[in-house]
């Protein structure tokens, strides 16, 4: 049994665990990566944000070619198989693992695979099925493990017809109807990925209204394309039995209604993975959901040990995990730049995609905050006419006396990439955040950005009119 010693042990090498090795490396620590799978990048790569938004943007394209006419010049609407626009993905998840691959070995950070369990304090055991096991000793250890779909034990995923947000990437056909349990960012995006393909889908969500951590109207404006996309949402719905043959599954709810379709989705909650981590050997456990909670410098109960990412719950986005990553190498370092990730911009990838950073209308009303609201719609914008994107709009929500930026809310074609233009303005300390930047600097015409400026004069015209 080899014993290896460093200054750092991460375990897991999604954005997290990447993010953390990458910064200790940078800063002159020896580090060293367990990664589960046979290849690095995480859940995130192989499982979760990558491949599913490889599938979104495969269906957007096959959407435009269908619904654009200038296409019918060559040749009739075509509808592209799951498994076929699946292997596209493949091939975007085999460049960001040979990317990544390459991260690694230029830091020369030694990466171990195999499954990592903690012995003792300072101390982790690296387990695979073909070698002989390796302790890793170090000071300094940071979970960043990730997370895997919550699935209940009265559903049986092991047949061949249901499915979690994992296992949906091996399906082998597609399905003409198709029932998704949560609508949640995962459940309704991959409404979205299915309704494109032209499958016929019931979207299931135990609220009263989708995604309601979002701005109502942000939220409304998703609901209606959905519908307007065949996709049924019910709503205030639980299920009471999942039951699966040889030809479909049955869904029986509680309220009393029941659903038959081809295939049966879960995307109802997520766990932290811990299990197996060892973690009762250095003093620690997971809560009901397997997250690890951790301090304001993602320090654990143990002392030496961080934890980042999924496995430490909200957010649970690649983007904040990185930097959680990079902020728990830098604490541990005692360096400068660590900061906590406390507000991060939402980017969720349906068909159109979402984008929001701060308050909404609804939190501002409840706070008694006196704000107004400057709108801009795509449709009237003339780089969406162009491209022939005209479903979203702009939403900005800014203090009516002093003109800070208080949210803002996209909706539509780029958002998440929109958003950031007005985040950098928010993010500006005492009176650079202002609206007043978008209508005092000149943008490129036609973009997308103008669409900050329409919305800005909007909103300083409903003050005006006061």
């Amino acid at each position: 049994m080899a014993e290896y010693d460093y200054d750092v042990v991460v375990i897991g090498s999604g954005p997290a665990g990447e993010g953390a090795a990458m910064n200790a490396a940078k800063k002159g620590l020896r580090v060293a990566v367990v990664e589960e799978q046979d290849t690095v990048g995480g859940n995130c790569t192989h499982k979760g944000t990558i491949p599913s938004k490889a599938l979104r943007h495969s269906v957007k394209q096959i959407i435009e070619f269908n619904t654009n006419p200038m296409f019918r010049d060559i040749g009739e609407p075509r509808w592209f198989s799951f498994p076929k626009v699946l292997r596209r993905a493949e091939k975007v998840i085999s460049n960001q693992v040979m990317l990544r691959t390459n991260f690694y070995a230029r830091n020369r950070i030694d990466v171990f695979f195999g499954f990592a369990e903690f012995i003792e304090k300072g101390a982790v055991r690296v387990r695979n099925e073909t070698s002989d096991q390796e302790i890793l000793r170090a000071k300094h250890f940071i979970i960043a493990t990730g997370s895997s779909p919550w699935c209940p034990a009265d559903v049986d995923f092991k047949h061949p017809r249901i499915y979690n947000s994992d296992s949906i990437l091996k399906l082998s056909h597609t399905p003409r109807t198709m029932v998704i349990y949560g609508a949640g960012v995962i459940g309704c995006e991959y409404a979205s990925i299915f309704s494109g393909l032209g499958v016929k889908v019931d979207l299931i969500d135990n609220r009263d209204r989708l995604l309601s951590f979002l701005d109502a109207e942000i939220s409304d404006s998703l609901s209606y394309h959905l519908r307007n996309n065949a996709v049924k949402i019910r709503h205030n719905e639980e299920y009471k039995t999942v039951i699966g043959d040889a030809k479909g599954v049955t869904i029986e709810f509680k309220s009393g209604k029941r659903i038959r379709a081809d295939a049966f989705l879960w995307c109802a909650g997520r766990t932290g993975n811990t299990q197996g981590l060892g973690l009762e050997k250095i003093g620690l456990s997971a809560n009901s959901r397997g997250q690890i909670e951790v301090n304001e410098h993602y320090q654990t109960a143990c002392e030496g040990v961080y934890a980042v990412g999924d496995v430490i719950g909200w957010p649970s986005l690649a983007s904040a995990a990185l930097d959680q990553g990079r902020a728990a190498a830098s604490d541990l370092l005692n360096a400068d730049d660590f900061r906590y990730i406390n507000e991060v911009p939402t980017g969720i990838y349906t068909i159109p995609e979402i984008s929001s950073v701060g308050k909404t209308e609804e939190e501002l009303t409840r706070e008694c905050i006196p704000y107004e609201v400057g709108q801009a719609f795509f449709k009237d914008t003339a780089r969406a006419q162009i491209s022939g994107e005209p479903v979203g709009m702009l939403k900005i929500l800014f203090h009516r006396e002093t003109f800070a930026i208080l949210g803002i809310h996209c909706f539509g074609d780029q958002a998440s990439e929109i958003i950031h233009i007005g985040q950098a303005i928010m993010r500006q300390e005492g009176e650079a955040n202002t609206l007043k930047y978008f209508v005092n600097n000149t943008f490129n015409y036609p973009t997308m950005a103008e669409a900050y400026r329409v919305a800005a004069i909007a909103g300083l015209n409903r003050v005006a009119n006061l």
